[in-house]
């Protein structure tokens, strides 16, 4: 079956048709770095990883996306005002370092998460402080037809100038009064609508001390701006200045999009948190300044749960990679763990579940090992009609779960008629290591030294030297592994992987 996907935007599933065919343009919202991303974070971009596998794994070339944002999140941006103190500088502030390098440590710490979750590494990164001019032009746009005013403490845009605002998050204009508390701005005496968001903020009052900041129009980074040491020893900005500012988050997104892909794209996705107001905002002010759709796909990634709670830095109920490994399990059973289940059904995170998601990944690495060890084999019957019962599952929405149903399937079945060299199969599990990827064989990143050990230990054995046995275990195990007496001789494991 083709590939079909549900789109946020029309609440249904469609099949997916790419602007040009072949090709495959995406974007994903990145993460604001101004802190380790927790695990529910990660659930969102594992989705889009997900995403672009499969739809390489279909034959379309993929261009993909992922931002950085450094600057222009501020505290209050959970609603449709850019309001409160940007989530960067406040961090830098308690710290008292340069927000740059805030924003350089926590990028450094994310791109090492990535990589351990062995996600795909995207076509384009761009980061929002190298993408200013960019935004700055789309502003200019904005005000030239009309659909952006300037006030004495930024520029917005109206949103009554564009009758679609709310058409991806049901917030129209007609029901914005009736937002929940904690989401509707009260209006302010220099905004015309109260859901007026922020294209660009001068640095003027409660904004003076922003230290990042840029000219408008000019772009150009303001020189002396950075952090100074204060009477106080803290950091402090460079003064009130009307002719300075930094942009809103939302016109970031736009901007790095159209940058890089265009200004129509197939895909674009992100967490549910994301779809009101930044995902909307995105629509309007895109959609306004070119005159043409936006988006023809949006996906969400549901929350994440963990105490029965939203997953989220203001509950204090967060989790990182560093706990999930200090816990015994590798990023890999994080990964299959999100995977097991649909994107689009809120995941409930426990230890349990993590516990389970682990042996079932090492029992899926087993079975692909002995298939490439097995010598030829009669067929496995129905393997044809399994092969498509897998594919059919991923082109439907990515059901994962439907999927892996199929593999265990597989698994029962080839060991139980003893067809566990069926060549088919062996293609099989290759495949599902590029679709999944966190399938890999904990074998291929045993160091050679560890090996080694491994290898004398064996020796020592057989020459019943148990002393220096002994002794090789504790080295191997010093270096982060663990040793396995199997039948057919030992097995070298990373130390997470047991």
């Amino acid at each position: 079956m083709p590939l079909v996907l549900f789109n946020t935007l029309t609440k249904q599933k469609e099949k997916f048709v790419p602007l040009e065919k072949g090709k495959v343009k995406i974007y994903t919202c990145g993460p604001t770095v101004y802190g380790r991303p927790h695990i529910g974070n990660y659930a969102s971009f594992l989705m889009a990883d997900l995403l672009r596998r499969v739809l390489e794994f279909s034959g379309y070339e993929v261009t993909h996306v992922k931002n950085i944002t450094d600057v222009g999140h501020l505290t209050a941006d959970s609603a449709a005002d850019a309001g409160g103190e940007d989530k960067i500088e406040k961090k830098a502030r308690e710290e008292k370092l340069d927000p740059l390098l805030i924003a350089e440590r926590y990028t450094k710490e994310y791109l090492a998460d990535e990589k351990a979750l062995n996600m795909v590494e995207p076509e384009f990164r761009p980061r929002a402080t190298e993408t200013i001019k960019e935004m700055i032009a789309i502003i200019q746009t904005l005000l030239k037809k009309g659909n952006a005013y300037e006030t004495r403490d930024g520029i917005y845009f109206a949103i009554e100038s564009f009758p679609g605002y709310g058409k991806l998050s049901g917030n129209t204009l007609a029901n914005l009064g009736k937002l929940e508390e904690g989401v509707r701005i009260e209006l302010k005496e220099t905004k015309k609508h109260p859901a007026d968001f922020a294209l660009w903020k001068k640095c003027v009052g409660e904004n003076a001390k922003h230290m990042l900041r840029w000219s408008f129009p000019g772009g150009e980074r303001l020189s002396g701006v950075g952090p100074t040491s204060s009477a106080e020893g803290g950091l402090r900005g460079a003064g009130e200045d009307p002719n300075a500012g930094f942009p809103g988050w939302h016109i970031e997104c736009s901007a790095m999009s159209t940058k890089f892909l265009g200004e129509e794209i197939d895909i674009h996705t992100g967490g549910e948190d994301n779809i009101f107001p930044h995902h909307e905002c995105e629509i309007a002010q895109s959609e306004c300044a070119y005159g043409k759709p936006f988006v023809r796909i949006w996906m969400h990634k549901r929350r994440v749960n963990f105490a029965n709670e939203k997953m989220s830095k203001s509950l204090g109920n967060i989790l990182s990679l560093s706990d999930i490994d200090g816990a015994g399990f590798s990023p890999l059973d994080l990964k299959y763990f999100f995977l097991s289940s649909h994107y689009r059904s809120h995941t409930q995170f426990t230890w349990k579940g993590l516990e389970d998601a682990k042996k079932a990944r090492l029992k899926i690495i087993e079975w692909c090992e002995e298939l490439q060890k097995a010598s030829p084999s009669q067929k496995l019957s129905g393997l044809g009609e399994s092969v498509d019962a897998f594919e059919a599952a991923m082109n439907d929405d990515l059901n994962t779960p439907a999927a892996i149903a199929v593999i265990f399937d597989l698994m029962a079945r080839s060991r139980r008629e003893s067809a566990l060299g069926e060549p088919v199969l062996k293609t099989f599990c290759e495949n599902l290591e590029h679709i999944f990827g966190c399938f890999e064989s904990p074998h291929s990143i045993i160091p050679d030294d560890v090996l080694t050990f491994a290898e004398e230990r064996e020796k020592a054995r057989k020459e019943r030297d148990f002393a220096r046995a002994d002794q090789l275990r504790k080295q191997i195990e010093g270096r982060g592994f663990v040793l396995e007496d199997l039948p057919d001789g030992p097995r070298v494991l990373p130390a997470s992987q047991r």
